[in-house]
């Protein structure tokens, strides 16, 4: 906006603007532009009033959005003419405390270049200082207690800055000023370490020592950012198999942690585009092929041909990895399926038992973060798991939302509040399996919205009566009569979410592939082919219906997915054909399934991908049981061989409008194969490819019907890379759109953004 006569100019800036150097920025550029005034902040933006001459201020305007610091994204600026007051000279004054307003915050980031200098100079005040920060990285999330973000209401506020530490606070042209994390060796947080009993092990130089320990095959817990990572020496196969019993986690793939990308490029293929993901301000967890005679032990993540590769995200984690001098596995500090442990106390008591030593520290974690996990496709960052240095920013919504709370899934829980045009999709919360983990929900969702200044007036919930997220739902409108309750279908909040991803409003056909969602008509859905929007959907197509015998037992042991699609498709003489994988099952299991199918018993419905693909895995043999979810569908993907060609017959039969596609052709061939000696690996494929042709089938059926040419692609299926590439590939050769994730997980991670908007229209809104 130009000014032509006024020479004051009141400025309201909204966006990430606080906590990343953006108040030092503003002073820089009006010192620089010779404007006087003063910019703060306060609850709900950074304010700037600046005054001086015309040609001035319409650079210093200019200057605002292009030169911005890397960490500000900013959403909005808005202006206004003001009548001059003659200001003396430019200032950073006070923040200012509005009831209501709130204002974006900003991840934690990982350790900035120029951090990471001193950190490593000998020479350095901040030499192998595991704390130093500045406002481009460090702590921010994980410590504020509330807004404005001052030091405070942060947990920074029992340490009292040096003076020199406080000298570079209040200098507004050092990169930290008003760092409300800063901090040095004489002022700031000091490591501990400490044995599985809490007795004083080192403290005087705790990274050292623990250094050392590491390479003496111990297993480490070690408090991070948002809370505490089990770490061992990755390239042993006897540490890891410890953890993995400690832990209780048999054969779950492990992410580690190397120093350099120079030593990831040493164990797995690299991209420009996953080097460039794996050095971002986020520092994720990202999926790398992985390159044969790595010295990681294969026990990372058996049978996987990908290894979940992150940098060093701390100056602790940089210093820790360069001394060790070794590819480190970096877990979650938890047992299987809890939070992760973020208190030195809490750590020492839940980790008692897996951990040897606790490398602890006096910085208290306000919200626990796990590391987030991302892979490229399509030459696009896409994240499975969105935690640490992305939550809290928010998913952009293209209108204004009505204050919404969703309460997501089952598994791989988020929740999502929606205010404005914001969609606050919340850290990576869990499965909700347990009273720890829903008491984790519960103190989150309170955190956000205090934060953010949000009481909902609608609460969405996923249908299926059991998720404890739907109790929780449920529970919270026995007390609050007038707050609105929305259940929304698993599935098509899945096919939202990935809209919203792509800013879309519009109908698209929906494919949404998962393990289990509980369906409107009382089934269990998995292979579902929609007609969606914000504000409905139909079903137009499914996978034939089989039973889960046993319910959850099913899930668990794959092959009786195998056995039932056999008896339900084939009829119970398919049980006869002396096929492989029957033999490792006991013959009386075989009868009891067998009767809970006929009968009936326990054997609820389901349409799941996710269950074929168990199914077909347990069939060749591949995984009969698994330790962890997918395993079997993700083994069954890692064995394919792709230079394989072939695929396997189905058909798509409608019924009473709706389109069924049918897989007896499909098991037929798979036995007739198996009998053949045709190997695994070309089974594997060749099933790939037909899921693909099924994708594509179906979608062209429903476009010809529908006149939509844009298809989502959604549900946690597709976290398989290579049918997402098959599929993809197929869709667009068949000249359709295709839409896939990226900032919202594919996965069940992202239903909880589909639930609010899904609730948000049906309420009313625009």
């Amino acid at each position: 906006m130009l000014f032509d006569d006024v020479h004051r100019v009141g400025i309201s800036v909204r966006g990430i603007v606080q906590g990343v150097g953006f108040r030092p920025f503003v002073y820089q550029l009006a010192t620089k532009h010779n404007l006087k005034g003063w910019v703060c902040n306060t609850s709900g933006d950074v304010k700037i009033d600046v005054e001086g001459e015309k040609a001035a201020l319409d650079r210093f305007l200019a200057d605002l959005k292009v030169l911005a610091p890397p960490l500000a994204r900013i959403q909005g600026v808005t202006t206004r003419r003001e009548p001059t007051v003659g200001y003396k000279h430019f200032e950073i004054r006070d923040s200012i405390s509005e009831k209501g307003k709130y204002q974006l915050i900003s991840p934690d980031i990982a350790t900035c270049q120029a951090c990471l200098n001193e950190v490593l100079d000998s020479k350095d005040r901040r030499y192998r200082y595991p704390f130093t920060n500045c406002t481009n990285c460090g702590p921010r999330f994980t410590i504020i207690e509330d807004i404005p973000y001052d030091r405070p209401k942060t947990t920074m506020r029992n340490f009292k800055m040096c003076p020199q530490c406080q000298q570079e606070y209040d200098d507004p042209l050092n990169r930290r000023f008003h760092a409300q994390p800063n901090a040095c060796p004489i002022c700031g947080p000091r490591l501990q370490l400490v044995d599985s009993r809490g007795k004083l092990v080192s403290e005087g130089d705790a990274l050292r020592t623990a250094s050392k320990l590491l390479q003496e095959v111990r297993i480490l817990a070690i408090k991070g950012l948002g809370g505490f990572l089990l770490a061992c020496d990755a390239t042993s196969e006897r540490a890891i198999q410890l953890l993995r019993e400690r832990k209780k986690r048999p054969s779950k793939p492990l992410a580690i942690m190397l120093a350099t990308t120079k030593d990831v490029k040493e164990h797995c293929q690299v991209s420009s585009i996953e080097e460039e993901l794996l050095t971002s301000p986020p520092c994720p967890i990202v999926l790398l092929r992985w390159k044969a005679g790595s010295s990681v032990s294969p026990a990372v993540a058996p049978r996987l041909n990908y290894l979940g590769v992150m940098l060093p995200y701390t100056p602790l984690h940089h210093v820790l990895l360069r001394e060790t001098g070794l590819p480190l596995v970096m877990t979650s500090g938890n047992l299987s399926e809890e939070p992760i442990a973020k208190d030195n106390e809490e750590a020492l008591r839940r980790l008692n038992g897996i951990a040897d030593y606790f490398l602890l520290h006096n910085r208290d974690i306000y919200a626990r973060y796990d590391d987030s996990v991302a892979i490229v496709e399509r030459d696009r960052p896409q994240l499975i798991r969105r935690a640490r240095g992305y939550a809290p920013y928010p998913i952009h919504l293209r209108f204004k939302s009505k204050p919404v709370l969703a309460c997501g899934a089952e598994l791989k829980n988020t929740f999502c509040l929606t205010k404005d045009d914001y969609a606050f999709l919340s850290q990576h919360i869990g499965d909700m399996e347990n009273l720890e983990t829903l008491e984790h929900f519960e103190t989150t969702v309170e955190l956000y919205k205090s934060l953010f200044r949000i009481q909902p007036k609608i609460i969405a919930y996923d249908m299926h009566p059991e998720y404890l997220s739907t109790k929780y739902a449920k529970a919270i409108a026995e007390e609050s009569p007038d707050i609105k309750f929305v259940p929304v279908q698993h599935h098509h909040a899945h096919i939202v979410s990935c809209l919203v991803d792509n800013g879309l409003q519009e109908p698209v056909i929906g494919v949404a592939f998962d393990g289990t969602g509980f369906g409107s008509d009382g089934h269990i859905w998995g292979g579902e082919f929609l007609v969606a929007d914000y504000r409905g959907f139909q079903r137009l197509g499914h996978f034939q219906y089989v039973p889960l015998p046993g319910g959850a037992a099913a899930i668990e042991r794959p092959y009786r997915m195998a056995i039932s699609y056999l008896v339900t498709l084939l009829g119970e003489d398919a049980l006869n054909q002396n096929l492989p994988f029957l033999r490792q099952v006991d013959s009386l299991e075989v009868d009891l399934i067998r009767k809970q199918i006929k009968g009936g018993i326990n054997s609820p419905l389901t349409s799941s991908c996710g269950r074929l693909f168990d199914a077909v895995s347990a069939l060749i043999g591949l995984r009969g049981r698994i330790d962890y979810e997918a395993q079997a569908a993700i083994e069954l993907e890692m064995l394919a061989d792709e230079s394989e060609t072939g695929s396997y017959p189905f058909s798509i039969i409608e019924q009473k409008g709706i389109n069924i596609v049918h897989f007896d052709e499909l098991f037929s061939a798979i036995i007739a194969d198996i009998r053949e000696g045709v190997s695994p690996a070309n089974i594997s494929m060749k099933f790939h490819r037909t899921m693909a042709r099924v994708v594509v089938q179906m979608c062209q059926h429903l476009s010809n019907n529908t006149g939509i040419k844009k298809v989502a692609l959604s549900g946690g299926v597709f976290q398989n890379r290579l049918l997402l590439r098959l599929a993809v590939a197929a869709l667009e050769g068949a000249g359709l759109e295709v839409l896939t994730h990226g900032e919202v997980p594919v996965n069940d991670g992202g239903v909880s953004v589909g639930q609010a908007v899904i609730a948000n229209f049906a309420q009313g809104g625009d």
